[in-house]
């Protein structure tokens, strides 16, 4: 029997554009937070874009006419959240690995940057992007990149929600020659994009202490300050950040940015690797939160979070893979497996951080980081987004299924069989449903043939 029993056998984009505003799932198991039972023989109904009802299938009035999903043999649980990216770089994939931070930056990335970033390759790339967060069970991804106009039509296109911040950098970037004119550029794409369409919020980015100057920093802040959107900034990722802050008010990166007075509810600091209590202090009392992307900064030796003693200490936790580039892939699954284990290796506990906290930074903490934009996400009780994922547990590596621990150290991306994405669907049985992969891996890969080229032989 077909999962779906609708709308089987079309081909991608019909299923998204028939999609009907009620939908049903039934016979299933169902995860409605992180921290609470798996309810079996479930069902879970959305109508208009919200989860209307959800209980056990023995309570379920079936509306008439609804479009019904078999859930048989699936878990439905939050669509994840991916806290931190940077989906053009899709395209650098494999281009410059193993190399530390400095040196894949200053030889390989900027150069890669300048030469190959235009509208373009923004667009399809970040399309990639959101192609592999979707097929690995990603429904909400906050990016940082240029050029943003661009992924956020990628967004649009893929019917994935988005958090999309413009970069702000204190030299010519792409689309922003002009550095004298980077905060004049993203207030204008603030200006066009808050509140255009109901999937996507523009934010601030501001790369990092050491690319950008105290006064391009306090200008940055005030923008998102006086737009009311969120405030993104690379922070303590190496251990040498703080030698190249150009004039350093504080003796950390978070005690500089803290003395800037841009530490609020509305600052996602990303990374932290390097902090110590004052630090860790200093967050948590001035409300900020964090994304940590454990494996793009043990790929890139940066090292590695405090995330267990960030959570003790109330700080809201969120997880993010960082750019293709550096870590290489966009699954969550990975990363969650990750954060767990390496915070058991970090503090020699094996409760340093257990696999349902994991799991709460990309669904109930991944929304609480990104504020107003995460309301309704990460959670599937009636009056919440449908935001959810279908994952397919009739497979060896994921039986006995005993609870959703299961899911952080043995599941990944691949099995996700399904995405509903404000009560659309968006992926169903690893088919793309909202655009047509197969076309934009083919501009990918022409994009990728100059680089190709020039890359030396080994």
């Amino acid at each position: 029997m077909p999962l779906f029993l609708t709308f089987t056998g079309l081909r991608a984009h019909e299923g998204f554009l028939a999609m009907p505003d009620s939908l049903l799932i039934t016979d299933c198991c169902l995860l409605q937070e992180v921290q609470g039972p798996v309810l079996e023989e479930a069902y879970l109904l959305c109508e208009q874009g919200i989860i209307s009802s959800a209980g056990p299938m023995s309570a379920l009035k079936r509306p008439a006419g609804v479009q019904t999903i078999n859930g048989h043999g699936r878990l439905v649980l939050p669509g994840l959240i991916n806290g931190h990216g940077h989906s053009a770089m899709t395209l650098f994939r494999g281009l410059a690995d193993d190399l530390e931070l400095g040196t894949w930056l200053s030889d390989h990335i900027f150069p890669a940057e300048a030469s190959h970033v235009s509208p373009e390759m923004v667009y399809w790339c970040s399309k990639l992007a959101a192609a592999e967060m979707l097929l690995s069970g990603t429904t909400t991804v906050a990016d940082a990149y240029f050029y943003e106009d661009e992924a956020i039509r990628a967004y649009i296109d893929s019917g994935i929600w988005a958090v999309a911040a413009h970069g702000i950098i204190d030299f010519p970037a792409p689309g922003v020659p002009d550095p004298t004119r980077n905060i004049e550029a993203v207030a204008a794409f603030i200006d066009r994009h808050a509140g255009a369409n109901p999937l996507i919020t523009p934010a601030v980015f501001a790369h990092a202490p050491y690319t950008c100057s105290n006064t391009t920093l306090q200008a940055a802040k005030n923008l998102a300050r006086t737009r009311g959107v969120s405030f993104f900034i690379h922070a303590a990722e190496t251990r040498t950040e703080q030698k190249l802050i150009a004039k350093p008010l504080g003796s950390s990166p978070i005690r500089h940015l803290a003395a800037l007075d841009l530490l609020d509810q509305q600052t996602i600091l990303v990374h932290c690797v390097w902090l110590d209590d004052d630090d860790l202090e200093i967050i948590a009392r001035s409300g900020a939160r964090v994304v940590v992307c454990p494996q793009s900064n043990q790929k890139l030796a940066s090292g590695r979070p405090r995330a267990s003693e960030m959570i003790d200490r109330g700080i809201p936790v969120g997880l993010g893979t960082d750019g293709a580039a550096s870590n290489n892939s966009l699954d969550l699954f990975q990363e969650m497996d990750l954060l767990a284990k390496g915070e058991k290796v970090r503090t020699l506990s094996a409760t340093a951080l257990s696999a349902r906290q994991a799991l709460a930074c990309t669904t109930t903490q991944g929304a609480l980081v990104l504020g107003p934009a995460g309301a309704g996400l990460g959670r599937l009780h009636p009056g919440c987004t449908a935001d959810l994922i279908l994952i397919n547990l009739e497979q060896p590596h994921l039986q006995p299924f005993y609870s959703q621990d299961t899911l952080v150290y043995s599941a990944s991306g691949a099995d996700v069989d399904s995405v509903i994405i404000n009560g659309r669907l968006i992926v169903h049985e690893r088919q793309i449903l909202s655009f047509d992969l197969d076309e934009c891996l083919q501009q990918v890969r022409a994009l990728a043939v100059p680089l190709t080229r020039s890359r030396p032989r080994p």
